[in-house]
């Protein structure tokens, strides 16, 4: 592992870039960040949570896995509407209704009404609007991400907590594919614990043991048997 002052880099096969990835999130958990009950954890444990999903696991690929949930964490973020659950034709219809409404108050000289209801239902027209163009975004942004942006650039993840990106480079002596693995912890104190906790691992950990996504539906047909609980990080061992 190289470090930096932008980030912990590795630079190997897959299985080195996965293991990376664990790594870095054990020595987030020993500092305390998924725990809302911490200090780092009231400021860090949803972006923590991003990062779980976005790490590249022993079950997945680059192109496939990496590439949509980028594209999913880089994408616009939804706006009010989008967020009330209500569609673009929905807050249209909401906007007529409004609009009737007014020129209805307007008849009945009730022109405070009317104005208020006027205000709703431009508000409406624009919540709509907003709407409909967050979703085009997204359709280009997902197309040309997926398609073009990953030809171009590394597959990256950014939050408050977290900055890392992935690429691919050239084949390795023996081959086999190759991969450079960056991620920066974007808080300089907690990077500095992270930073200890890693040399821990090198000096302690003499293999640290993947986590691999289990296949245990074949058993329990056959067998019956309740899956055996998944491993925490804690669970990670040496082997000599």
């Amino acid at each position: 592992m190289e470090e930096s002052i932008s980030g912990f880099k590795v630079r190997g096969d897959w299985a080195t870039v996965v293991e990376h990835g664990e790594r870095v999130t054990r020595a987030l958990r020993d500092a305390g960040v998924h725990d809302p009950d911490h200090d780092y954890g009231a400021r860090f444990a949803r972006a923590f949570e991003e990062w779980e999903e976005w790490r590249p696991k022993a079950h997945e690929t680059l192109e496939r896995d990496v590439s949509e949930k980028t594209a999913d964490q880089a994408s616009v973020e939804e706006g009010k509407g989008e967020k009330a659950g209500k569609d673009p034709d929905e807050d249209i219809k909401t906007a007529g209704e409004k609009l009737s409404e007014s020129y209805e108050q307007l008849e009945e000289d009730d022109a405070e009404a009317a104005v208020d209801n006027w205000k709703e239902s431009i508000d409406y027209v624009a919540r709509a609007a907003d709407s409909a163009s967050r979703k085009a975004l997204r359709r280009v942004e997902d197309t040309v991400y997926q398609n073009v942006m990953t030809q171009l650039a590394p597959y990256y993840f950014d939050n408050e907590l977290i900055s890392a990106n992935i690429q691919q480079s050239a084949r390795g002596a023996d081959n086999g594919e190759s991969f450079v693995f960056e991620i920066n912890v974007n808080d300089d104190e907690l990077k500095d614990d992270v930073s200890d906790s890693l040399a821990d691992y090198e000096d302690e950990v003499d293999r640290w043991h993947v986590v691999t996504e289990k296949d245990t539906e074949a058993a329990e047909a056959i067998e019956g048997a309740e899956p055996p609980p998944e491993p925490d990080d804690n669970s990670k061992s040496t082997t000599n």
